[in-house]
């Protein structure tokens, strides 16, 4: 009965020694198959990264230049030599700017998607400064005609930097770091 016993621990001892390194040796083989799978699909997500931006760098670049264009269009002293009064009254000629800004507002709002929040926000607010700038203007009471009107922003020109000129500093900053 020893020896059988013995024979079969033997059987079991001979089963074990090539069993073990068979599963070790696929426990190995998966451990690295399954790091090379993800080294390999971080490369595909890094390769399909790098293809996006070469099309959409382009887009993005294009954006921060239409805004670009916006805020040198609302400057103050560029947009009243553009916008001319036409029968000189101060409340017409307010409200023609104003709209002028809106339209050319309104016509760029689609490039909120390819630029930041934070860059939107202070776009905006440009936008929003130019208006009360000029509204301010408009309010005075001693400004009686749409000319008045523009040499009172444009005397504020002189003596401040226009609202859009922060703006444009933020959009040169931010394009330098992504290009």
């Amino acid at each position: 009965m020893k020896i059988l016993q013995i024979i079969e621990i033997s059987k079991i001892i001979d089963l074990l020694s090539y069993t073990i390194p068979s599963i070790v040796t696929g426990l190995i083989a998966y451990y690295f198959f399954l790091n090379h799978t993800k080294t390999e699909e971080k490369k595909l997500k890094i390769l399909a990264l790098k293809e996006n931006q070469k099309y959409s760098l382009p887009i993005k670049l294009q954006a921060y230049e239409r805004m670009t264009l916006f805020l040198e269009r609302i400057n103050p002293s560029k947009l009243l030599i553009r916008i001319t009064s036409v029968n000189n009254d101060k409340n017409s000629y307010t409200i023609s700017l104003i709209n002028t800004i809106e339209q050319e507002f309104e016509h760029n709002l689609a490039q909120q998607i390819y630029i930041s929040k934070q860059c939107w926000d202070i776009i905006l607010t440009s936008k929003n400064a130019t208006i009360q700038l000029i509204k301010r203007a408009s309010e005075d009471d001693t400004v009686k005609t749409a000319q008045e009107l523009r040499e009172v922003i444009l005397q504020k020109m002189i003596n401040t930097t226009p609202p859009s000129f922060t703006a444009l500093v933020f959009i040169k900053e931010e394009v330098k770091s992504f290009i």
